[in-house]
């Protein structure tokens, strides 16, 4: 049996002394990360966490979000890893949907986290990082503080008598000394790889996020497949500037450990010169990155100037790569091995293309990846031909538990299979295969939208856009975009008589919506054109 947990134990017992994490000045050991997930494993049980209990994670990319979601898996409870952008509304929403019992976070959310003090009933601990005296002791329920790295304090903030974890016992299956050991931890009670061990929200088509339930066996199927593709070992040195929210960043960090790397953790690729400084002192192999990353970078001047002698490969997922940029990149790193992928969430990881293809084929975004079959079907489920579109149908250990409530969300997307009781994941999205097995990717079967990196759902942000004072009407479509997969373009009409401009539009959605589901463009209409049910003809708006 293997669980994520057990990516961090394993390393640890074989690499004890080797550096995991690098993070701003920042460098942990296997040990020191595990040590200290053992810790707040341990805290957690002491504030009642339970099996299968839910805990979220609402931080920037740090250490602490890597030690906590160890952390919360070594205490057999399921980690959530939230984006950063949430705004109250969605961040409310996702607590009470899960029935989170404790939530990590940092002080410098509180704008954020303090809108959801008495609205979350079921939310029994809130542990700060940060500026303890910034916490809000008289409406926080039960607020706890963590001194960053070096551990949590095992008494509740009130205490005048703070004490750190740091002397307990390790929780690590593989060295168990069973009668020494509360009952949570005996291995009879143990998690099994059939146990959730996170819930990833993703954009769902009503409106409302829906959470991906995800095995311990999902995880490490998934995680199993992709490093041996691409051929990871020990000495890769990984650069992380995606959101642990995104599952591509968070399976950086977890597949890295999994193989005994080096993840370099950064925030973003905002100061992309610092980056490839980094990148350089750090001697990284490996680089993942989305369309948006690469147009950056290429963008860059005297970029063949950089000594990228150690870069080994590259990674690119969420939107293909225009093969202009594919063009470039083979000329500036000549050596270095270019993987496109396609994935989603509900399984990770769906394809990849072996980088000796990608000058032959540099639409295409592969052949399913090992331990997985991949087919295409028509409207009645049955197999097609090469050639003909169809809608991508996945069957594998990757393939997800299901979202989380949602049975008939569920139904939908996870059908029976040919074998008994087994379920195949049909994706919505519709794909040509040729004579070969080679994946084409061409088009969404509904109408979601994917920008840089992210499902988006149209009807959260017409919702936004709606609640605006002086719009009747709100229309949001994809167009297609080189850089950001897709461009979220949005239409408005007016109430008659109303002046609004598109910068007022677009302070409305800054302040209610993460960045990444700003429109780039808002356009006015008189009227919207319809169709034969008085619906607004989406189709239609395409061509304005």
């Amino acid at each position: 049996m293997s669980l994520v947990n057990h990516f961090l134990e394993h390393s640890a017992q074989r690499l004890p002394d080797k550096i995991a994490l690098i993070c701003g000045n920042e460098r942990l050991t296997y040990s020191e990360i595990d040590k200290r997930a053992n810790q707040v494993a341990w805290y957690l049980r002491h504030r009642g966490i339970e099996r299968q209990d839910r805990v979220a994670i609402f931080l920037d990319n740090s250490v602490e979000s890597v030690i906590a979601l160890f952390g919360i898996l070594k205490a057999e409870a399921i980690f959530l890893m939230l984006s950063s952008a949430l705004k109250t509304q969605k961040l409310t929403y996702i607590l009470k949907n899960c029935q989170a019992k404790a939530l990590l976070t940092h002080t410098n959310k509180l704008n954020v986290v303090s809108g959801i003090f008495g609205s979350v009933s079921g939310l029994q601990n809130v542990i700060f990082i940060g500026d303890k005296d910034k916490i809000p002791m008289a409406d926080c329920p039960n607020p706890i503080f963590w001194p960053g790295i070096d551990g949590l304090c095992l008494n509740n903030c009130n205490s005048q008598h703070e004490t750190r974890n740091s002397s307990f016992p390790s929780i690590q299956h593989s060295t168990l000394n069973t009668q020494h050991l509360p009952s949570f931890l005996h291995p009879l009670t143990s998690n099994i790889d059939l146990d959730l061990a996170t819930i990833i929200y993703t954009s769902g088509s009503t409106g409302d996020p829906k959470g991906v339930m995800l095995t311990h066996l999902n995880m490490v199927s998934a995680a199993t497949s992709i490093t041996s593709y691409l051929k990871n070992q020990e000495d890769d040195i990984i650069i992380n500037m995606l959101p642990l929210s995104f599952d591509y960043g968070l399976y950086q960090v977890l597949m890295a450990f999994k193989f005994g790397g080096t993840v370099v953790l950064e925030k973003s690729f905002t100061y992309p010169y610092q980056i490839i400084q980094k990148m350089i002192q750090e001697k990284v192999t490996g680089f993942p990155g989305v369309p948006t990353i690469f147009a950056i970078l290429l963008g860059l001047k005297d970029l063949d100037k950089f000594d990228f002698s150690t870069l080994r490969y590259m990674t690119n997922t969420a939107a293909t790569l225009p093969q202009a940029h594919i063009e470039k990149l083979r000329k500036i790193f000549p050596k270095v091995r270019i993987y496109s992928m396609y994935g989603l969430t509900e399984c990770k990881r769906v394809s990849y293309l072996p980088p000796e293809e990608i000058d032959r084929r540099p639409i295409s975004i592969g052949r399913g990846m090992p331990n997985e079959e991949v087919w295409i079907v028509d409207e009645i489920g049955s197999r097609v031909g090469p050639g003909v579109v169809g809608e991508l149908v996945v069957r594998g250990s990757n393939v997800m538990r299901g979202y989380w409530g949602l049975p008939e969300e569920t139904a939908r997307v996870l059908k029976p299979g040919k074998y008994p009781g087994e379920v195949i994941l049909h994706t919505g999205d519709l794909f040509r295969m040729d004579e070969e097995g080679f994946l084409y990717f061409m088009g969404r079967k509904d109408d979601m939208i994917k920008s840089r990196g992210e499902r988006i759902s149209p009807r959260e942000i017409e919702q936004c856009l709606c609640a605006f004072e002086g719009i009747a009407e709100a229309a949001v479509i994809g167009v297609p975009d080189e850089i950001l997969g897709q461009a979220i373009k949005a239409f408005v009409r007016c109430h008659n008589g109303k002046k609004i401009t598109e910068r007022d539009v677009l302070k409305h959605c800054r302040g209610h919506l993460e960045d990444f589901m700003i429109p780039e463009s808002v356009i006015f209409l008189d009227s919207f054109p319809k169709t034969s049910s008085n619906k607004i003809d989406k189709l239609a708006l395409k061509n304005y």
